[in-house]
């Protein structure tokens, strides 16, 4: 499946939790209440915001090429936001649903 086919999958999955695909950094992304939480980064991968220091965010690192997403190019990586490539795309729809159930959280 294309990284695109991908976004719409979990785009269509998490709808009825409140996610909207949406735009941030200028590319697709995954929002609940204007706030992002998963974002299609190029046709090879997608970042999750799992939170930085969970078990989640450790998993999503040890999976093969894996990263901290650094947006920029200039070195400064979000700590939060874990940048997972295709190759892993089965794990995506769980990466997604824990980053959405952090993201919830964080609204009480």
């Amino acid at each position: 499946m294309s990284a695109d086919s991908a976004f719409d999958a979990l785009a269509a999955e998490f709808a009825p939790s409140g996610a909207v695909a949406s735009k941030m950094f200028g590319k697709r992304a995954l929002t609940l209440n204007k706030k992002a939480f998963a974002c299609l980064i190029d046709d090879e991968s997608m970042t999750f915001r799992l939170g930085a220091d969970t078990t989640t965010h450790a998993a999503a690192l040890a999976l093969p090429g894996a990263a901290l997403w650094d947006p920029s190019g200039m070195h400064r990586p979000f700590k939060d936001w874990v940048r997972v490539p295709i190759s892993s795309e089965a794990e995506w729809s769980n990466l997604a649903a824990r980053a959405l159930e952090n993201l919830a959280a964080s609204f009480g």
